[in-house]
């Protein structure tokens, strides 16, 4: 039997199931409602336009009807767990070609704060604001009921539930404005989470959830795309170089919180896949998560596996028989619901668990490598995982206790195999894992230039 047979076997009978976390994820994950996504896109439909510069002041039609109702259900969920939740409203001016008027883009936050390590912080985000066919058109009708009207709804149904639970880590529900014209709602919450001095380990950024069929009649609800970005936006030249000669261009933390989505659906969410999507967004488009990744945080972005792009930044009309408009019509509750439940149990999860460690590698003995991490807080224990270079998901892991830094792998050549570490709670539930370096670390080296908006 050959060295790497006997390590991957040895790796297999040290390897130990993680203890169940009470209550167990799929519990939790299971107090989504259909009903609840239908209702909150029922009304944000109703709002008539949620355009970011539509009118603010009316109580019935566009965003500042829209943010205040969102801003209501958050209250009224705060009112049911003892006022767990802080709402706040962080807002900037922001002048552009999308917006040539100055327009006050804000976002209307929920912040559950953690019971033992409340400066570490998991975001799920979605924007409120919609568009029709006319970017600038913000007094015509633009219902926006999957883009994103889908993903907000998962943002106040994933606080409905988890309010009702307590978690470790901070969980921050926000929903965002100003996306359609520069991302500029991203860039609010990047700011404000510096301002605030969050440790942001991973943002669900949600954008176009609620839909199962594809044009031409494509169906999908079996699968939900995780597309995350290889290498860090705020990777020094330094870094880069050190990147390109010794690996973990496929391994930056927002790639290993896609894995780590994809490996809790397998256990957790019932007719329900992740595909991983190689890409920081869809080819030449970009979301919120975006403005995340260039503050130095790690983000993903959550979109359904067929979109419909006759819903998408159309006006309400038909053509040839063909209907275009974002209606309510054209989503999928069921499958809505099953993304919804893949976020709330990936925030409990992340919330649950401590923060992935940072990890470095050296060789040691010539075939044999080092593996050492820093101690993180709240760890009960951690896991020394690897790969094989070109596999997709980590595949072997050995355990080591609370008070180690550092194991050895013998006969596991720090040539041959990609390494990381995990960290994990007293409960057994385990952190995203972390790849050594600065390639991997969780924690980018502050401060950072405030992005730019882009038009």
């Amino acid at each position: 039997m050959n060295n790497r047979v006997t390590l991957m076997l040895g790796a297999m009978l040290l390897a130990t199931p993680l203890a169940a976390a009470e209550p167990a994820l799929p519990a939790i994950a299971a107090g989504v409602s259909e009903a609840e996504l239908k209702a909150s896109i029922t009304a944000l439909v109703g709002f008539g336009t949620r355009h970011t510069a539509s009118d603010t002041t009316s109580p019935t039609r566009g965003i500042g009807a829209a943010r205040r109702w969102t801003e209501d259900r958050f209250k009224s969920f705060s009112a049911a767990c003892g006022n767990c939740l802080t709402i706040a409203t962080p807002a900037e001016v922001v002048t552009s070609a999308r917006l040539p008027t100055p327009t006050n883009v804000v976002d209307v936050l929920a912040i559950q704060r953690g019971t033992s390590d409340p400066n570490r912080v998991i975001i799920i985000s979605a924007h409120i604001d919609s568009r029709n066919s006319d970017g600038l058109d913000a007094k015509g009708d633009a219902p926006g009921a999957n883009d994103d009207g889908s993903g907000t709804a998962a943002v106040i149904e994933a606080a409905r539930v988890l309010s009702q639970h307590k978690f470790a880590a901070t969980i921050v529900y926000a929903v965002l404005s100003g996306e359609e014209q520069g991302l500029n709602g991203g860039k609010v919450l990047a700011d404000y989470a510096r301002a605030q001095g969050w440790i942001v380990e991973a943002d669900l950024n949600n954008d176009i959830i609620g839909n199962s069929t594809g044009i031409g009649g494509m169906k999908d609800s079996g699968h939900v795309r995780v597309f995350s970005e290889g290498t860090k936006a705020v990777e020094t030249p330094e870094q880069a170089n050190r990147r390109r000669y010794n690996g973990g261009e496929n391994d930056s933390p927002s790639r290993n919180v896609a894995r780590f989505l994809d490996s809790l659906a397998d256990h957790n969410i019932d007719g329900l896949d992740v595909k991983m999507i190689y890409r920081t967004d869809r080819f030449g488009r970009g979301g919120d998560q975006t403005r995340l990744l260039e503050a130095g945080y790690p983000a993903v972005r959550i979109t359904e596996a067929v979109e419909h792009y006759d819903r998408q930044h159309q006006n309400i009309r038909v053509e040839n028989g063909r209907r275009y408009g974002d209606l309510i019509d054209g989503v999928d509750f069921q499958y809505l619901a099953k993304v919804t439940r893949l976020n709330v149990a990936g925030l409990a999860a992340l919330a649950r668990a401590p923060m992935p460690p940072a990890v470095t590698i050296e060789r040691n003995a010539g075939s044999n490598t080092k593996v050492s991490w820093t101690p993180v807080k709240g760890a009960a224990g951690y896991k020394i995982w690897w790969r094989d270079t070109t596999a997709p998901q980590w595949q072997y892991s050995r355990s080591a206790d609370a008070g180690a830094t550092a194991l050895v792998l013998e006969q596991a050549s720090i040539d041959d195999w990609l390494f990381g570490v995990s960290a994990i709670a007293a409960d057994g539930s385990e952190s995203p894992i972390a790849y050594p370096g600065d390639a991997g670390n969780f924690i980018s080296n502050p401060p950072f230039p405030s992005p730019q908006p882009r038009p």
